[in-house]
């Protein structure tokens, strides 16, 4: 990660879903308009992820100890990367710049197949500092990117989106090589990008989950997929503008990403919830010569690693499925704190014949400041209770969210409701908006 631009110590509270791919309505009354279905995202596995790391490590002690712009240990980096591609069956360009006097290189490796006018890019810096092996900082996300890309030709993946990935150069000296990148893509190129990943530190020995507040899709992706886990994340803001992410944000890109911590310190809170020891930097070998293999935490670095794959299928390989009969209700209705009573949301299907699906969608969007405080349920026009979402995601704000209830045995027409009782004092809140598609 680069030192050169300035933090930012701002974080967004509120959004809505919002296409990634179109525009749509203002985020705090967007919805999703379809239902969407994608391949099964892989399971990245860390053994992998680890063994390029090793390559890297071993680059890097061959080639006076680093792997930084303008220095062997960097072009043996991208060669060991190219090869790795080229061998699943990547089309792989190396572009080359000039910087601080030297010859800079970042690799472009493009999957064959999905919609060449909506790429989906992923991509990470290379280059260590000149004081170490950079393994957490960053080869922790280029080998994730790797395996990824890699995971994509063993599963013969078929995206709707084109899928590229990229591995960039000199970014500790300023992001000079994915500005390089950026700057030099033709404009009708620059529209074709849908949306752009980064992913630079994301095996920090004491980590945090953090995820970026830039797209709101992109954003919402990492949190579902970490919501999952039952993982609460944070808003990225150490490292905001000082990655690869940077140019392609200030060109109109949709960007977003995941970082697990620099030289920041963990707090007490983040230690309570994450684990690891508060009063510490996530990384003390930020940008120093013991970022080796031993500055690694497996278990962030597998998480990570897996949220890489679980973006690159869910949004680029995402296939649209027709909607059925949707029916929406966008009024907000307060969620007053505990221990206060649940409220409701009623929406009236009608027209529908029969039974409402085994895979009837319940798209819910809440804005509130603790997720984990919420029990979320939706109610059938019988009073049958489906619960959707039990007081999980932690501090994580908002609840943004796509459920699949079997309802086969409801009748789809007559009064649906979605039932939300904050659990737990302090926080507030409110339903934004909710669907229900037959």
């Amino acid at each position: 990660m680069s030192l050169s631009v300035s933090r930012r110590l701002a974080a967004v509270t509120a959004f809505a879903v919002a296409g990634l791919f179109a525009s749509t309505a203002p985020a705090a009354l967007a919805a999703p308009t379809a239902v969407t279905a994608a391949p099964t995202p892989p399971d990245i596995p860390l053994a992998n992820v680890k063994a390029h790391l090793s390559q890297l490590s071993t680059i890097a002690a061959n080639n006076g100890g680093n792997r930084a712009h303008g220095r062997t240990g960097y072009k043996a980096s991208i060669d060991y990367v190219k090869a790795k591609l080229d061998a699943a069956g990547f089309t792989t360009t190396l572009q080359t710049f000039t910087s601080s006097g030297a010859t800079g290189y970042n690799l472009i490796a493009d999957w064959p197949g999905g919609d060449p006018n909506s790429v989906l890019m992923a991509g990470s810096h290379l280059d260590s500092v000149t004081s170490g092996a950079g393994i957490n900082d960053n080869g922790s996300g280029s080998a994730a990117v790797l395996e990824t890309a890699l995971a994509v030709s063993r599963a013969g993946l078929q995206p709707t989106k084109h899928l590229r990935f990229g591995w960039w150069g000199a970014e500790e000296l300023g992001l000079i090589g994915s500005k390089y990148y950026v700057n030099n893509l033709p404009a009708a190129e620059k529209a074709k990008i849908s949306g752009y990943l980064n992913f630079d530190m994301i095996g920090s020995p004491n980590p945090g989950y953090f995820v970026y507040d830039d797209d709101p899709t992109i954003e919402q992706t990492f949190k579902n997929y970490y919501a999952g886990l039952g993982i609460p994340t944070e808003i990225e803001t150490e490292g905001d503008g000082r990655s690869d992410h940077a140019p392609f944000k200030s060109a109109g890109i949709p960007v977003g990403g995941l970082f697990s911590g620099a030289d920041y310190t963990k707090t007490a809170a983040q230690a309570q919830k994450w684990g690891g020891t508060s009063g510490q930097a996530f990384d003390r070998c930020y940008h120093s010569s013991c970022d080796s293999l031993s500055n690694i935490n497996d278990t962030a670095l597998d998480r990570n690693s897996d949220a890489v794959a679980y973006a690159i299928w869910t949004l680029g390989a995402a296939t649209p499925v027709p909607p059925g009969q949707s029916f929406e209700n966008t009024t907000d209705v307060t969620i007053p704190d505990s221990p206060a009573a649940a409220v409701t949301s009623s929406i009236t299907a009608s027209g529908v014949t029969g039974n409402a699906p085994a895979t009837t969608k319940v798209d819910v969007n809440i804005v509130h400041t603790y997720r984990g405080d919420l029990v979320v349920d939706l109610l059938a026009p019988d009073g049958t209770v489906y619960n959707l979402h039990n007081r999980s995601g932690g501090s994580a704000d908002n609840l943004v969210q796509t459920y699949t209830v079997n309802a086969s045995s409801e009748v789809a027409n007559g009064v649906w409701k979605l039932r939300v009782k904050d659990s737990a004092a302090q926080d507030t809140g409110y339903i934004n908006s909710w669907k229900i598609t037959f």
